[in-house]
This record gives structure tokens, C-alpha cells and sequence, in this order.
């Protein structure tokens, strides 16, 4: 089997219902670019068919038993052997330009990560808030670079060296990874970069959980950044509403 030189791993929780388009799009990013790339889905519990459908569009599964991002994140690099690393959410749809600049930035040597901005899809019944919250998220992302959890790249040495994102952290990891990668490049002289290429991502906790609803969730961790070290304060990312 040819040696991958990049790998993408998606965490996926009962993400039947979205899996299926972004696989098809990675797979069409990974047909044209000159490198061999593979995905690689962390199947973490799911109690649907996001396994079988990731099986079925050619991806590795990993199963992983904890349902935390940070650890669902990790155990799929682990199973990569690949130079660089990069992870998309379930629920995203990114382009081959997108990883086309972010591999060639990557083989420079100069840069050991990054991210890039964030659109949500088009169709929600709040698309004014939504994108005012992308708007919102630019700023922050370009300021501070902070990558966006929907899409972060790196090469594998830095993950290797940095433990993988901290699972510790029920949320936010990516930006507790963004500074770790960041201060992980500075001594060698390498930079965290943040694209301007756009991903499209859900709005879908909105559309769940109205702008009331995430606000409310959102507020605590705002005012009280340490509590994403505990999963009761962080319902939004992990709680999903009944269907029916």
C-alpha cells in the first residue's frame, strides 16, 4: 500500500445524515491532488450508519468508545502514519484549493499549521446571525490566529511532539491546540498560518437550538473559560435534540 503523505481525519458522532457529502468531496480533493491522500473517519459511538457510510466512500475507520472531539480527533492521527495532518468535521465541506495551498505551505518548511476562515451553508431560517457569527469568527481567527475546529492542518511531527489535542478539554481544543502548534513553530522559525479561503460548515446548532439556546451555552464558557474542562458545561457540542 502506497505510503500516504497526507491524511484527514474526521471525528463523527450519528453524522449519517452529513458524512456522506463531505466524504464524496474529500475524495474528489484527494483524486486531483498529486500526493496520496487517504481519510481516515473516528467512528466515536455512533449508534447509526456513519460507519458503514464511511466504509462505503473508501475511508479507514477508527473506532473510538469516548465520546470527547479532542480524543475522537487524536485517535484518527494516530492510526496515520502521514507527513501532515488535517481535520475536518463531519458536517463540512472544504476545497481542493484549500488543501492544495495548505499542502504546498506545509512542504515549504516555513509554517507547522494552520486553519481557515468559515462560512455556514446556505438555508438557515437565522442566515443574518450566522453570518454575522462567521463575520465575528474571521476577526478573531485572523487576530489571533485561531484555527477553526471544522478545519485545522499540521505537520505530523508537531502533533506528535505536542501529545495531540488536549483531552482534558471538552471544547475549544482547537484553540488551545492552535497556540500549542504555534509556540511548538516559533523556535524553529516555522509560522501558525490562517488561510483565506473559506470552509462551509452547518448551521445546524442553531437551526436545534436557536440563537437564545447557543447563547445560553455559549455565555458560561465566555465568562468562565475553564469550564470546558467539564462536559456538563459543554451540552452544545455534544447533546443533540430527539428527533421526530
Amino acid at each position: 500500500m502506497k505510503h500516504a503523505t497526507y491524511s484527514i481525519i474526521v471525528p463523527a458522532f450519528n453524522e449519517e445524515a452529513l458524512l456522506g457529502a463531505t466524504l464524496e468531496r474529500l475524495n474528489q480533493i484527494i483524486a486531483a491532488t498529486p500526493e496520496h491522500g487517504e481519510v481516515i473517519v473516528t467512528d466515536n459511538n455512533s449508534t447509526d450508519r456513519t460507519a458503514d457510510i464511511a466504509r462505503e466512500h473508501g475511508a479507514t475507520v477508527v473506532f473510538e468508545p469516548f465520546q470527547q472531539i479532542a480524543t475522537s480527533r487524536n485517535a484518527g492521527a494516530k492510526r496515520s502514519t502521514a507527513d501532515y495532518l488535517f481535520f475536518v468535521d463531519a458536517d463540512t465541506l472544504v476545497t481542493e484549493e484549500l488543501i492544495r495551498e495548505s499542502l504546498d505551505a506545509l512542504k515549504t518548511g516555513a509554517v507547522s499549521g494552520g486553519g481557515a476562515l468559515a462560512r455556514f451553508a446556505k438555508g438557515s431560517s437565522n442566515e443574518k446571525a450566522v453570518a454575522r457569527m462567521a463575520a465575528v469568527w474571521a476577526f478573531l481567527a485572523k487576530r489571533f490566529k485561531w484555527a477553526c475546529g471544522a478545519f485545522v492542518f499540521c505537520r505530523r511531527d508537531a502533533f506528535v511532539a505536542l501529545g495531540g489535542f488536549n483531552e482534558k478539554l471538552y471544547a475549544s481544543e482547537e484553540i488551545y491546540y492552535s497556540r500549542s502548534v504555534r509556540q511548538w513553530g516559533k523556535p524553529k522559525n516555522m509560522a501558525f498560518i490562517i488561510l483565506n479561503h473559506c470552509i462551509e460548515t452547518s448551521p445546524r446548532k442553531v437551526e436545534w437550538f436557536g440563537l437564545w439556546g447557543v447563547f445560553k451555552m455559549v455565555l458560561p464558557l465566555l465568562i468562565c473559560p475553564w469550564l470546558v474542562r467539564s462536559r456538563r458545561f459543554c451540552n452544545i457540542w455534544y447533546v443533540r435534540p430527539p428527533k421526530g
